[in-house]
């Protein structure tokens, strides 16, 4: 199923693009992989790489790396400086033409006097795409787009199902052993993954607006749900507790940095009012909702999520959540850490068999598989949404 993430890639390039050498296409990766660098720093901002070549040889390179910063082509035609001059601008997604925190790139392209722009994925908004036509109009040779909107979810997932849909992107993140189990047992913690992992988490946590889990992912586990093992991201992230009774315990340790990091807990409508005092006491926002036969309304929670500006969350929850998510249809990405141990019958199952099970063919590789110590991360995205 892995072996065929590079087809994949191939398969995303558009059949009627003119032909593109194996160095063009090979620069256009580069900018592709650079881009990444940018992770948590630039959201709800797309990863942008851009790679200029003069003569075969790269004269400059940037990557967008702060929100509100320079975008990728401004820092890579500073890093060239005059060599820009007639050289081929290799750029992971369309120059934009629109005039925000800074200035379109596309004009500044032209300024330089870049003689071929190839680019990667066409810009998905409507404000901020006509780069393409800018450049064009300014003499210069276009390009683009090589890869089609698959590839632009494959790198900039959030920002792409921002574009056409009202309601936040969701990732779920599972660790599993060889045998497909998250635990020993019901209630009891196991530790899965290694530590490597565990910091891979935590630099993924940087990249998201929200962490979600339930309640009773939050009793057995008791975390913080912060970033502590990487480098903090532009913003702390906010943390979203399922909690139908409101009965999470008031020494949990999600609320000792809750003044840093925003903590939205989802109640029943139907909870305690002296509860639902006692957690906003204690820092919580509390958001009440309805409820089903299977528990707390999960469409109407993230209708109130997209409602606080919430774009994107990674879910950490154990597998009620993760299945009930998948069984709404709400998982538009998996990040499985694949550990190297079984745990033998009668474990917790990261999925169920039952109705709403994960239907594996409706998924696709995204990224290359990744090795975090003895541990391998596999990322997976749903085929369309």
């Amino acid at each position: 199923m892995f072996d065929d993430y590079d087809q994949a890639m191939n398969d995303t390039q558009i059949s009627d693009q003119p032909e593109l050498s194996r160095e063009d296409l090979a620069y256009l990766d580069w900018a592709r992989k650079i881009a990444r660098r940018g992770w948590g720093r630039v959201h709800p901002n797309p990863l942008v790489g851009c790679v200029l070549v003069l003569n075969n040889q790269i004269v400059g390179e940037g990557y967008h790396r702060e929100f509100g910063g320079p975008h990728a082509e401004i820092i890579a035609l500073e890093d060239a400086k005059s060599k820009a001059e007639g050289a081929t601008a290799y750029v992971s997604l369309e120059p934009c033409n629109h005039e925000g925190k800074t200035p379109p790139c596309s004009q500044a392209l032209v300024q330089a006097g870049i003689a071929r722009v190839v680019y990667g994925v066409a810009e998905p908004g409507i404000k901020e795409g006509g780069g393409k036509d800018m450049l064009s109009r300014g003499g210069v040779e276009v390009v683009g787009p090589v890869w089609d909107s698959i590839a632009g979810r494959m790198e900039n997932p959030s920002f792409f199902h921002s574009q056409t849909h009202g309601t936040p992107y969701i990732a779920l993140k599972l660790a599993l052993s060889l045998d497909g189990y998250i635990g020993i047992r019901g209630g009891v913690r196991t530790r899965i993954t290694g530590v490597d992992a565990e910091r891979e988490v935590h630099r993924l946590r940087t990249g998201f607006d929200a962490i979600l889990i339930g309640t009773e992912t939050l009793r057995v586990d008791n975390p913080r749900l912060t970033v502590r093992m990487a480098p903090h991201g532009r913003r702390p992230v906010r943390r979203l507790v399922l909690d139908a009774r409101a009965e999470l315990p008031s020494d949990a340790a999600i609320f000792d940095d809750v003044e840093l990091n925003p903590l939205h807990i989802f109640t029943h409508q139907d909870a305690s009012e002296s509860e639902i005092t006692r957690l906003e006491l204690l820092g919580a926002h509390v958001h009440s909702v309805p409820r089903t036969n299977r528990g707390l309304d999960l469409e109407s929670i993230m209708v109130v999520v997209h409602e606080l500006g919430v774009q994107s969350v990674l879910c950490e929850g154990g597998a009620k959540l993760a299945n009930s998510l998948i069984r709404k249809d709400l998982v538009q990405r998996l990040y499985l850490f694949i550990a190297p141990k079984t745990l033998g019958a009668g474990g917790v199952a990261a999925f169920s068999d039952g109705e709403g099970t994960l239907e594996w063919e409706d998924f696709l590789p995204s990224l290359p598989p990744e090795m975090h110590g003895r541990d391998t991360l596999i990322v997976l995205d749903r085929k369309s949404d």
